[in-house]
Protein backbone atom coordinates (compact mmCIF):
# COMPACT_ATOMS: atom_id res chain seq x y z
CA UNK A 1 0.00 0.00 0.00
CA UNK A 2 1.48 3.18 -0.82
CA UNK A 3 0.95 6.03 1.70
CA UNK A 4 0.05 9.79 0.62
CA UNK A 5 2.54 11.10 3.26
CA UNK A 6 2.36 15.15 4.23
CA UNK A 7 4.75 17.05 2.34
CA UNK A 8 6.19 17.97 5.37
CA UNK A 9 7.71 14.43 6.03
CA UNK A 10 10.15 14.98 3.58
CA UNK A 11 11.94 17.36 6.15
CA UNK A 12 11.27 14.48 9.03
CA UNK A 13 14.98 12.86 8.56
CA UNK A 14 16.67 10.07 10.46
CA UNK A 15 19.34 11.96 12.86
CA UNK A 16 22.30 11.98 14.57
CA UNK A 17 20.42 12.30 17.60
CA UNK A 18 18.65 8.68 17.21
CA UNK A 19 22.29 6.85 16.31
CA UNK A 20 23.28 8.64 20.06
CA UNK A 21 20.74 6.92 21.57
CA UNK A 22 21.36 3.49 20.26
CA UNK A 23 25.58 3.88 21.22
CA UNK A 24 24.73 5.24 24.80
CA UNK A 25 23.46 1.76 25.61
CA UNK A 26 26.57 -0.52 24.34
CA UNK A 27 28.59 -0.32 27.20
CA UNK A 28 31.58 -1.19 25.24
CA UNK A 29 31.89 2.59 23.81
CA UNK A 30 32.75 5.06 25.79
CA UNK A 31 30.43 8.10 24.48
CA UNK A 32 31.23 11.63 24.42
CA UNK A 33 27.92 11.39 22.30
CA UNK A 34 24.50 12.56 24.05
CA UNK A 35 24.32 15.22 26.51
CA UNK A 36 23.23 12.78 29.07
CA UNK A 37 23.31 14.00 33.09
CA UNK A 38 25.09 11.68 35.27
CA UNK A 39 22.68 9.68 36.85
CA UNK A 40 24.71 9.38 39.93
CA UNK A 41 23.57 12.55 40.49
CA UNK A 42 20.03 11.89 40.28
CA UNK A 43 17.86 12.49 43.74
CA UNK A 44 16.41 9.03 43.58
CA UNK A 45 16.07 8.39 47.19
CA UNK A 46 14.37 11.74 48.03
CA UNK A 47 12.41 10.98 44.71
CA UNK A 48 11.34 7.08 45.55
CA UNK A 49 10.10 8.90 48.94
CA UNK A 50 7.89 10.91 46.67
CA UNK A 51 6.87 8.35 44.56
CA UNK A 52 5.66 6.18 47.30
CA UNK A 53 3.92 8.63 49.51
CA UNK A 54 1.74 9.82 46.16
CA UNK A 55 0.51 6.11 44.87
CA UNK A 56 -1.90 5.40 48.29
CA UNK A 57 -5.24 5.42 48.08
CA UNK A 58 -5.70 9.45 49.32
CA UNK A 59 -3.49 10.66 46.53
CA UNK A 60 -5.47 9.05 43.78
CA UNK A 61 -5.96 12.19 41.95
CA UNK A 62 -2.32 12.07 41.49
CA UNK A 63 -3.13 9.50 38.65
CA UNK A 64 -6.12 11.58 37.12
CA UNK A 65 -6.78 14.07 34.17
CA UNK A 66 -5.57 17.52 35.49
CA UNK A 67 -5.36 20.85 34.16
CA UNK A 68 -3.77 20.95 30.58
CA UNK A 69 -1.67 24.26 31.48
CA UNK A 70 0.01 21.55 34.52
CA UNK A 71 -0.72 21.09 38.40
CA UNK A 72 -1.12 24.92 39.91
CA UNK A 73 1.38 23.57 42.64
CA UNK A 74 3.96 23.32 40.21
CA UNK A 75 3.39 26.66 38.03
CA UNK A 76 3.79 28.43 41.66
CA UNK A 77 7.18 26.30 42.27
CA UNK A 78 8.41 27.14 38.89
CA UNK A 79 7.13 30.85 39.04
CA UNK A 80 8.95 31.20 42.39
CA UNK A 81 12.35 30.11 40.33
CA UNK A 82 11.26 32.35 37.50
CA UNK A 83 10.91 35.74 39.45
CA UNK A 84 14.01 34.43 41.45
CA UNK A 85 16.13 34.40 38.68
CA UNK A 86 14.75 37.81 37.38
CA UNK A 87 11.39 37.08 35.64
CA UNK A 88 9.22 38.41 37.71
CA UNK A 89 5.96 35.63 37.16
CA UNK A 90 2.86 34.06 39.22
CA UNK A 91 1.42 30.48 37.95
CA UNK A 92 -0.70 31.88 35.36
CA UNK A 93 2.52 32.50 33.75
CA UNK A 94 3.59 29.33 33.41
CA UNK A 95 2.97 26.07 31.49
CA UNK A 96 4.02 23.19 32.19
CA UNK A 97 5.67 21.09 28.94
CA UNK A 98 6.93 17.79 27.86
CA UNK A 99 10.57 18.72 28.26
CA UNK A 100 12.13 21.67 26.62
CA UNK A 101 11.68 19.86 23.38
CA UNK A 102 7.98 20.25 23.44
CA UNK A 103 8.54 23.92 23.93
CA UNK A 104 10.55 24.02 20.71
CA UNK A 105 7.81 22.11 18.52
CA UNK A 106 5.23 24.54 19.93
CA UNK A 107 6.74 27.61 19.13
CA UNK A 108 7.10 26.17 15.66
CA UNK A 109 3.71 25.54 15.05
CA UNK A 110 3.29 29.20 16.83
CA UNK A 111 5.31 31.38 14.14
CA UNK A 112 6.61 29.10 11.16
CA UNK A 113 4.77 29.33 8.06
CA UNK A 114 6.17 27.40 4.96
CA UNK A 115 8.99 29.04 3.79
CA UNK A 116 9.23 31.59 6.95
CA UNK A 117 12.70 32.18 8.15
CA UNK A 118 13.77 31.29 11.16
CA UNK A 119 17.52 32.94 12.44
CA UNK A 120 19.75 30.84 14.32
CA UNK A 121 23.29 30.11 15.92
CA UNK A 122 25.56 28.84 13.30
CA UNK A 123 25.96 25.93 14.57
CA UNK A 124 22.83 25.70 16.47
CA UNK A 125 21.11 22.66 19.15
CA UNK A 126 20.00 19.75 16.74
CA UNK A 127 16.87 19.47 18.32
CA UNK A 128 15.94 22.61 18.27
CA UNK A 129 16.04 21.68 13.89
CA UNK A 130 14.57 18.35 14.46
CA UNK A 131 11.69 20.59 16.30
CA UNK A 132 11.70 23.18 13.81
CA UNK A 133 11.73 21.23 10.30
CA UNK A 134 8.46 19.93 9.76
CA UNK A 135 6.82 23.27 9.38
CA UNK A 136 9.40 24.33 6.54
CA UNK A 137 11.01 26.79 7.34
CA UNK A 138 14.22 28.24 5.76
CA UNK A 139 17.34 29.18 7.93
CA UNK A 140 19.11 31.90 8.10
CA UNK A 141 22.09 31.63 10.68
CA UNK A 142 24.41 34.00 12.33
CA UNK A 143 28.18 33.80 12.65
CA UNK A 144 28.74 32.74 16.35
CA UNK A 145 32.00 33.03 18.33
CA UNK A 146 33.36 32.81 21.89
CA UNK A 147 30.71 35.63 22.68
CA UNK A 148 27.70 33.76 21.13
CA UNK A 149 25.94 35.10 18.29
CA UNK A 150 27.30 38.09 16.40
CA UNK A 151 24.67 40.69 17.00
CA UNK A 152 26.93 43.29 14.01
CA UNK A 153 25.73 39.83 11.36
CA UNK A 154 22.33 39.23 12.99
CA UNK A 155 21.33 42.60 12.14
CA UNK A 156 22.80 41.80 8.55
CA UNK A 157 20.39 38.95 8.37
CA UNK A 158 17.53 40.65 9.71
CA UNK A 159 17.83 42.40 6.98
CA UNK A 160 18.52 40.68 4.72
CA UNK A 161 15.53 38.13 5.08
CA UNK A 162 12.07 40.62 6.20
CA UNK A 163 10.36 37.44 6.48
CA UNK A 164 11.91 36.29 9.61
CA UNK A 165 9.48 35.04 12.10
CA UNK A 166 11.78 33.79 14.88
CA UNK A 167 15.62 33.93 16.46
CA UNK A 168 16.56 30.60 18.28
CA UNK A 169 19.02 30.63 20.92
CA UNK A 170 20.33 28.72 23.92
CA UNK A 171 22.20 31.55 25.54
CA UNK A 172 23.72 29.74 28.32
CA UNK A 173 26.43 27.08 27.68
CA UNK A 174 25.05 26.72 24.11
CA UNK A 175 24.78 23.55 22.71
CA UNK A 176 26.70 22.46 20.66
CA UNK A 177 29.10 25.24 21.25
CA UNK A 178 29.32 25.70 24.68
CA UNK A 179 29.93 29.67 24.45
CA UNK A 180 27.86 32.09 26.15
CA UNK A 181 26.16 35.25 25.03
CA UNK A 182 27.40 38.07 26.45
CA UNK A 183 25.96 40.73 27.77
CA UNK A 184 26.17 43.65 25.59
CA UNK A 185 25.12 41.08 22.83
CA UNK A 186 22.08 39.69 25.02
CA UNK A 187 21.13 43.47 25.11
CA UNK A 188 21.34 44.17 21.15
CA UNK A 189 19.60 41.34 19.74
CA UNK A 190 16.52 42.14 21.77
CA UNK A 191 16.81 45.37 20.59
CA UNK A 192 16.65 44.27 17.31
CA UNK A 193 14.39 41.55 17.68
CA UNK A 194 11.85 44.39 18.74
CA UNK A 195 12.75 46.48 15.85
CA UNK A 196 12.57 44.04 13.64
CA UNK A 197 8.77 42.61 15.22
CA UNK A 198 10.56 38.67 15.80
CA UNK A 199 9.75 36.50 18.43
CA UNK A 200 12.82 34.91 20.33
CA UNK A 201 12.77 31.52 21.52
CA UNK A 202 15.56 31.75 24.37
CA UNK A 203 16.14 27.76 25.32
CA UNK A 204 18.34 27.77 28.76
CA UNK A 205 18.34 23.70 29.85
CA UNK A 206 21.72 24.76 31.11
CA UNK A 207 21.54 28.01 32.70
CA UNK A 208 21.71 26.43 36.56
CA UNK A 209 25.01 24.81 35.50
CA UNK A 210 27.69 27.26 35.65
CA UNK A 211 31.28 26.48 37.11
CA UNK A 212 32.56 29.72 36.06
CA UNK A 213 32.32 33.31 35.28
CA UNK A 214 29.66 35.66 36.32
CA UNK A 215 25.81 34.88 36.02
CA UNK A 216 24.40 37.01 33.37
CA UNK A 217 20.61 38.00 33.09
CA UNK A 218 18.09 35.61 30.92
CA UNK A 219 16.97 37.78 27.97
CA UNK A 220 13.33 37.32 29.49
CA UNK A 221 14.34 39.36 32.42
CA UNK A 222 15.63 42.20 29.82
CA UNK A 223 12.70 41.56 27.89
CA UNK A 224 10.30 45.21 27.80
CA UNK A 225 8.09 44.35 25.51
CA UNK A 226 6.85 40.84 25.30
CA UNK A 227 8.98 39.68 22.55
CA UNK A 228 11.05 36.82 24.00
CA UNK A 229 9.90 32.98 24.72
CA UNK A 230 11.78 31.68 28.10
CA UNK A 231 11.89 27.35 27.56
CA UNK A 232 13.64 25.86 30.60
CA UNK A 233 13.41 22.12 31.74
CA UNK A 234 13.66 19.78 34.84
CA UNK A 235 16.00 17.29 32.76
CA UNK A 236 18.91 18.52 33.80
CA UNK A 237 17.91 19.98 37.19
CA UNK A 238 16.51 16.68 38.56
CA UNK A 239 16.03 13.81 36.08
CA UNK A 240 15.39 13.78 32.39
CA UNK A 241 13.09 11.02 32.73
CA UNK A 242 10.48 13.15 34.29
CA UNK A 243 10.04 15.11 30.54
CA UNK A 244 9.32 17.94 32.38
CA UNK A 245 10.09 21.60 31.73
CA UNK A 246 8.23 24.99 31.00
CA UNK A 247 7.41 27.74 29.28
CA UNK A 248 7.13 31.24 30.18
CA UNK A 249 6.12 33.82 28.00
CA UNK A 250 3.71 37.32 27.50
CA UNK A 251 -0.03 36.08 28.34
CA UNK A 252 -0.58 36.52 24.95
CA UNK A 253 1.93 34.09 23.47
CA UNK A 254 1.52 31.83 26.56
CA UNK A 255 -2.84 31.19 25.82
CA UNK A 256 -1.82 30.27 22.23
CA UNK A 257 0.62 27.68 23.72
CA UNK A 258 -1.50 26.35 25.92
CA UNK A 259 -4.05 25.65 22.93
CA UNK A 260 -1.59 23.87 20.82
CA UNK A 261 -0.40 21.81 23.57
CA UNK A 262 -3.47 20.71 24.38
CA UNK A 263 -4.36 19.77 20.84
CA UNK A 264 -0.88 18.03 21.49
CA UNK A 265 -0.97 15.62 24.43
CA UNK A 266 -4.43 17.06 26.65
CA UNK A 267 -1.29 17.50 29.62
CA UNK A 268 2.07 16.21 30.88
CA UNK A 269 1.84 13.46 33.54
CA UNK A 270 -0.14 14.13 36.25
CA UNK A 271 2.43 11.70 38.44
CA UNK A 272 5.22 13.21 37.20
CA UNK A 273 4.21 16.67 38.15
CA UNK A 274 2.70 15.78 41.33
CA UNK A 275 6.15 14.08 42.34
CA UNK A 276 8.29 16.99 40.98
CA UNK A 277 5.60 19.84 43.13
CA UNK A 278 6.59 17.44 46.04
CA UNK A 279 9.85 17.26 45.40
CA UNK A 280 10.60 20.92 45.04
CA UNK A 281 8.29 21.38 47.97
CA UNK A 282 10.34 18.89 50.19
CA UNK A 283 13.45 19.22 49.73
CA UNK A 284 16.00 22.16 48.75
CA UNK A 285 16.56 22.46 44.75
CA UNK A 286 19.19 24.60 45.13
CA UNK A 287 21.25 22.79 47.73
CA UNK A 288 20.81 19.39 45.13
CA UNK A 289 22.85 22.09 42.71
CA UNK A 290 25.49 22.75 44.75
CA UNK A 291 26.00 18.91 44.96
CA UNK A 292 25.71 18.33 41.35
CA UNK A 293 28.00 21.36 39.80
CA UNK A 294 31.17 20.87 41.88
CA UNK A 295 30.82 17.64 39.79
CA UNK A 296 29.92 18.42 36.54
CA UNK A 297 32.96 21.22 37.23
CA UNK A 298 35.37 18.59 37.87
CA UNK A 299 34.14 16.42 34.43
CA UNK A 300 34.79 19.38 32.49
CA UNK A 301 38.05 20.54 33.97
CA UNK A 302 38.97 17.00 33.67
CA UNK A 303 38.08 16.95 29.98
CA UNK A 304 39.60 20.25 29.07
CA UNK A 305 43.04 19.68 30.64
CA UNK A 306 43.36 16.16 29.10
CA UNK A 307 42.34 17.88 25.53
CA UNK A 308 44.96 20.00 26.28
CA UNK A 309 47.44 17.54 26.81
CA UNK A 310 46.80 14.96 23.92
CA UNK A 311 45.51 16.70 20.93
CA UNK A 312 47.51 17.72 18.28
CA UNK A 313 48.57 21.07 16.90
CA UNK A 314 45.88 22.75 15.09
CA UNK A 315 42.91 21.04 16.91
CA UNK A 316 40.98 23.71 18.96
CA UNK A 317 38.14 23.19 21.67
CA UNK A 318 36.13 25.54 23.42
CA UNK A 319 36.55 26.47 26.92
CA UNK A 320 32.85 26.30 28.57
CA UNK A 321 31.78 28.13 31.72
CA UNK A 322 28.62 25.40 31.97
CA UNK A 323 26.98 23.01 30.64
CA UNK A 324 27.27 19.89 29.48
CA UNK A 325 29.55 20.36 26.29
CA UNK A 326 32.65 21.40 24.26
CA UNK A 327 33.11 21.85 20.61
CA UNK A 328 36.15 20.66 18.71
CA UNK A 329 37.31 22.13 15.68
CA UNK A 330 39.97 20.33 13.28
CA UNK A 331 41.25 21.73 10.26
CA UNK A 332 40.05 22.13 7.31
CA UNK A 333 39.08 19.70 5.12
CA UNK A 334 39.02 16.85 7.55
CA UNK A 335 35.96 14.51 8.22
CA UNK A 336 34.80 14.17 11.76
CA UNK A 337 32.13 11.58 10.78
CA UNK A 338 34.56 9.74 8.86
CA UNK A 339 36.91 9.75 10.88
CA UNK A 340 34.69 8.62 13.87
CA UNK A 341 33.23 5.94 11.90
CA UNK A 342 36.69 4.21 9.79
CA UNK A 343 38.98 4.67 13.41
CA UNK A 344 37.70 6.18 16.38
CA UNK A 345 34.59 3.46 16.92
CA UNK A 346 36.65 0.38 14.89
CA UNK A 347 40.24 0.80 17.18
CA UNK A 348 39.14 2.74 20.02
CA UNK A 349 35.30 2.74 21.12
CA UNK A 350 35.14 5.94 21.34
CA UNK A 351 32.21 8.34 20.03
CA UNK A 352 31.36 11.78 19.68
CA UNK A 353 28.81 13.63 17.90
CA UNK A 354 29.94 14.25 14.28
CA UNK A 355 29.92 18.61 14.06
CA UNK A 356 28.15 18.52 10.47
CA UNK A 357 24.65 18.16 11.57
CA UNK A 358 24.78 21.46 14.23
CA UNK A 359 24.65 23.79 10.81
CA UNK A 360 21.16 24.60 9.41
CA UNK A 361 22.50 25.51 6.03
CA UNK A 362 26.11 24.62 4.93
CA UNK A 363 27.23 21.74 6.93
CA UNK A 364 30.84 21.51 8.21
CA UNK A 365 32.68 18.49 8.76
CA UNK A 366 35.14 19.23 10.66
CA UNK A 367 33.67 19.70 14.21
CA UNK A 368 32.80 17.24 16.82
CA UNK A 369 30.39 18.01 19.78
CA UNK A 370 31.87 16.43 23.36
CA UNK A 371 29.69 15.81 26.54
CA UNK A 372 31.55 15.13 29.60
CA UNK A 373 28.65 15.50 31.79
CA UNK A 374 27.76 11.13 31.76
CA UNK A 375 31.62 9.55 31.87
CA UNK A 376 33.25 8.50 34.62
CA UNK A 377 36.71 9.85 35.08
CA UNK A 378 38.45 6.92 34.03
CA UNK A 379 36.37 6.17 31.16
CA UNK A 380 36.70 9.67 30.37
CA UNK A 381 40.62 10.06 30.40
CA UNK A 382 40.96 7.00 28.66
CA UNK A 383 38.31 7.45 25.76
CA UNK A 384 40.46 11.15 25.52
CA UNK A 385 43.08 10.19 25.52
CA UNK A 386 42.52 7.50 22.48
CA UNK A 387 40.89 10.70 20.71
CA UNK A 388 44.36 12.31 21.01
CA UNK A 389 46.25 9.33 19.63
CA UNK A 390 44.23 8.54 16.84
CA UNK A 391 43.80 12.15 15.76
CA UNK A 392 48.04 12.54 16.27
CA UNK A 393 48.32 9.45 13.97
CA UNK A 394 45.92 10.26 11.45
CA UNK A 395 46.46 14.22 11.27
CA UNK A 396 50.34 13.50 10.90
CA UNK A 397 49.75 11.26 7.56
CA UNK A 398 47.86 14.24 6.11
Amino acid sequence: MTIPYAARMARVQPSAIRELLRLGTDPEVISFGGGYPDPSLFPVAELAQVYADLLTPEHATALQYTASVGLPELRSAVAARLTADGMPAGPDDVLIIQGGQQGLDLAGKLVIDAGDVVVTDNPTFLGALIAFNPYEPRYAPVRTDVDGMDTDHLQQVLEANPDTVMIYVVPDFANPSGVTLSLPRRRRLLELAEAYGVLVVEDTPYRPLRYSGEELPTLKSLDTVGQVLHLGSFSKLLAPGLRLGWAHASPEVLERLALLKLAADTQNSTLNMAATAGYLGRYDLDAHLARVVPVYRHKRDLMLTTLASTLPPGVQFTEPDGGLFTWLTFPPGFDAAAFMAQTLLPEAKVAYVPGATFFPVDHEPNHARLSFSGVPDDRLVHGVSELGRLLTRTLGRT
